[in-house]
């Protein structure tokens, strides 16, 4: 019995070490604290930082149980301002990072991510080295409507080939004023902006993958 719960336990924090979660949001050089902005997902304490493998899952949109705001409060920012996402560790899983927004129809906080997603960023690989880091910066495009969105920010594990590839997954809410007119395009819904057959999805890194590698999803849009 000793010999089995010492196997239970060091299998649970190994499962523990080998993942990581965008938890903490900033606006420009403003680190708000973990949570405020960022919407906390629904796993227990001990699998907080797990991914989503199952690309029809509606976990894909905001992490589980990220469907609601659960006391989420949302970030006023300008179009055009500079975001970070920082994680509890640095990402350590070869893949890709991207970014996505979402209008509401209303406020955030009331906003399941059942709408239209555009991309608006992508970290793909520069030769074989990988955008493996703690935070990840870009800025809100200056063109797009002002009002309330689910900000939405991705990493793709795909260190396992042959094994489900890993979404790490976080949104935050955040209201844009002084926006423009733009209607972003293209958009995609999430789930069902991901293929298993997707070349960026299923690329064997260890065998060449990293060679013209195509991010997964819809072009970024640009203003």
């Amino acid at each position: 019995m000793k010999f089995s719960v010492i196997t239970a336990v060091a299998t649970c924090l190994a499962v523990v070490d080998g993942h990581y979660i965008f938890q903490q949001f900033s606006a420009g050089s403003t680190k708000f604290p973990v949570w405020k902005y960022v919407r906390r997902n629904s796993n227990p304490a001990w699998l907080q930082n797990g991914p989503v493998t199952d690309l029809a899952s509606k976990d894909l949109r905001c992490n589980v149980g990220g469907e609601v705001s659960n006391g989420t409060e949302t970030v006023t920012m300008n179009a055009g301002d500079a975001f970070t996402f920082t994680l509890d560790t640095a990402v350590y899983h070869i893949g890709p990072v991207s970014l996505y927004m979402s209008k509401a129809p209303g406020l955030a906080k009331d906003y399941d991510g059942s709408g239209p997603w555009f991309k608006i960023f992508d970290w793909g690989p520069s030769g074989t080295s990988w955008p493996l880091r703690i935070s990840y910066t870009s800025s809100i495009p200056k063109c797009i409507p002002s009002g309330e969105y689910l900000l939405r920010i991705q990493q793709l594990g795909i260190h396992n080939p042959g094994a489900p590839p890993q979404f790490y997954i976080s949104c935050a809410q955040v209201n844009v004023v002084g926006g423009g007119n733009a209607s972003p395009s293209p958009t995609v819904s999430i789930p069902g902006a991901f293929k298993a057959n997707d070349p960026g999805y299923s690329a064997n890194v260890y065998n060449g993958g990293s060679s013209n590698y195509v991010v997964p999803g819809p072009k970024v849009f640009s203003c």
